[in-house]
């Protein structure tokens, strides 16, 4: 099982995001990633976001609790499940988002995406609707979600 731990940043009504474009064409995902042995989940986020965005951030408040279980949903992410951990995050002041000296192989840029946009871009996983209703909802949201609960996500 992987653990991964990933940011919500909203700014101006857009949300930092990394693209990358692989082999499954061109995406989004949230800033962050693996936690790595003898890290906490916000030690692997602070490394994470300085290493795929130049970003020092303060961590806020657990927003989402993200499972990917591959029998559930056809393994269209392949064989290995993994949990997601996603924060609320502010950037720290005079932080500006940018790519970093090595990023990976396959990330092509750090971009602030507007939230009514969202639903016109590929991003995995696919929580758009979800992240809109953040500045929204009055109510809680719930904060498990199953990838076998999400609309699959078509290249664009």
């Amino acid at each position: 099982m992987r653990l991964s731990t990933k940011a919500i940043i909203i700014e101006n009504d857009s949300i930092l995001l990394i693209e990358y474009d692989d082999e499954t064409g061109l995406h989004y995902n949230f800033p962050g990633g693996g936690q790595e042995a003898g890290e906490s989940l916000q030690q692997a986020l602070v490394r994470e976001l300085m290493e795929e965005a130049s970003v020092e951030v303060e961590i806020g408040p657990l927003l989402f609790v993200y499972e990917y279980t591959p029998h559930l949903c056809g393994a269209r992410y392949g064989e290995s499940a993994s949990i997601l951990f996603l924060f609320r995050c502010t950037l720290e002041e005079g932080s500006r988002p940018a790519m970093p000296a090595n990023p990976d192989p396959n990330q092509t840029a750090v971009k602030w995406i507007p939230l009514a946009r969202l639903d016109e871009i590929v991003l995995l996983p696919n929580l758009g609707e979800r992240i809109k209703r953040l500045k929204t909802s009055r109510q809680q949201l719930p904060v498990y979600i199953g990838e076998h609960e999400l609309q699959p996500v078509e290249p664009v």
